[in-house]
């Protein structure tokens, strides 16, 4: 175009009309094009880098829990939601899931997510309202399903030993309770034995090891009673002693468990679990043993009270005796009324019966008698006759049997009388 040619405007006359050469071309500057994942590193970066660590508070949203312990959730207000991850590792040092609404504070690292491009804290710390707020709500928990399957009640708590011959103690070999469990048990009874069974009370697994060590202390057999504790400290410090393992065995130990944990104003799980609560470990030892002048004194009223207890044994028993033996006469004569009544009525029938017998039998005995009295030699002697009979008391029956001068005797009805024979007479008629 006319307008777009260079001229020399202050040129010489005479000159040529020689244009000047045009101008190169200018040069294209293309745009710089950004990967995705560019852009992504790049505001992730600008995040971390810009903004420090820092809480934020906010309303919980669709906490869930992966298989692999990482948490997901989202923190809310009125007018705006933060994702939010927390990783296994932070997780696990929660004493439970927070609720859904629950209103929470939550420590952590902005950042951006760059697979998604999702903006979000990276949690490290999770807190409920209050400084017990999660630890609170996990304590509750547990305390309300181990109190739904009787573990709490007072009935299944069982009678402490009077005077143990060895105190078992769960607790940690280089802590204080130790040293002071030792000292009272050795000021109020220097004869007990005490075995310990070194654990630890605090931090990842203590849980376990402490519910292994009731476990192989009861069966061990070696304890009349067994302390379970530690001292003081935070919450997160004595959280050991409210995990469900601890609690469930000391419920299940075969052994008087005692569970002193922290100090007076620390209840545990452990606490409403165990048989006996003590304040402090030094107070278990003082619960767990009789001091030395209390046993003395024990042993000085024995005597006595074993007589009593004896005397007082025997009357038991003796009275009921007295009563299991007025039960079974009671018992055996209601068995045998209706027996005794019925071997009346046979008696009678029999006493009747013998009775008609023996008279029937009376009456036969009076007319044999009558017959055996009409042939009775007597009453033939009664009518007038006499039975002559030798000394030897063999009957004479003929005339032969009276030589003259023999001796014999005549019985007659009442008696005999003595006679002797003049000799052998005529043979004559009897009743001539």
């Amino acid at each position: 175009m006319e307008s777009e040619a260079t001229l020399d405007l202050f040129g010489s006359e005479g000159e040529g009309d020689t244009p000047a050469p045009p101008p190169p071309p200018p040069v294209e500057v293309r745009p710089k094009v950004w990967s995705v994942s560019q852009v992504n590193r790049a505001v992730r970066g600008l995040l971390e880098s810009s903004v420090d660590p820092l809480w934020v508070g906010g309303e919980v949203a669709g906490w869930t829990r992966s298989r692999a312990g990482h948490c997901y959730f989202g923190l809310k207000d009125e007018r705006a939601q933060l994702r939010c991850v927390m990783f296994g590792r932070e997780a696990a040092q929660l004493p439970t899931d927070p609720e859904e609404g629950m209103q929470v504070r939550v420590f952590g690292e902005l950042t951006l997510y760059e697979a998604k491009g999702d903006y979000q804290l990276v949690a490290r710390r999770v807190e409920a309202e209050g400084a017990e707020g999660l630890w609170r709500l996990a304590f509750e928990k547990l305390r309300a399903k181990l109190e739904g399957e009787g573990l709490l009640a007072p009935e299944r708590k069982r009678r402490l030993p009077r005077v143990p011959a060895c105190v078992g103690v769960v607790t940690s070999r280089d802590g204080a309770a130790l040293h002071d469990i030792l000292s009272v048990l050795a000021r109020r009874a220097p004869w007990t034995r005490v075995v310990l069974r070194s654990t630890k009370v605090q931090g990842e697994g203590a849980a376990l090891e402490i519910a292994a060590a009731l476990e192989a202390l009861g069966a061990s057999g070696l304890a009349d009673v067994i302390i379970v504790g530690r001292g003081g400290g935070s919450v997160e410090d004595l959280w050991a002693f409210n995990e469900e393992p601890v609690a469930r065995a000391i419920a299940a130990c075969p052994v008087f468990v005692v569970s002193a944990v922290g100090h007076e104003i620390d209840v545990t799980i452990s606490d409403l679990v165990a048989d006996l609560r003590a304040p402090t470990p030094s107070a278990a030892a003082e619960a767990v043993v009789p001091d030395a002048s209390v046993v003395l004194e024990m042993l000085r009223r024995a005597p006595g009270r074993l007589g009593r207890a004896l005397g007082a044994g025997s009357e038991r028993r003796r009275a009921a005796l007295e009563q299991r033996v007025r039960r079974l006469e009671r018992t055996i004569e209601r068995r045998f009324v209706p027996a005794r009544q019925s071997l009346d009525t046979a008696a009678a029938r029999l006493e009747r019966a013998a009775h008609a017998g023996v008279d029937r039998r009376r009456s036969s005995l009076v007319a044999l008698g009558g017959r055996l009295d009409a042939l009775s030699p007597l009453s033939t002697l009664g009518r007038g006759y006499a039975v002559p009979r030798a000394p030897s008391g063999r009957v004479l029956r003929a005339v032969g049997d009276f030589p003259s001068g023999f001796r014999f005797h005549l019985r007659v009805a009442d008696g005999s009388v003595a006679a002797e024979s003049a000799g052998p007479i005529e043979r004559e008629d009897a009743f001539g």
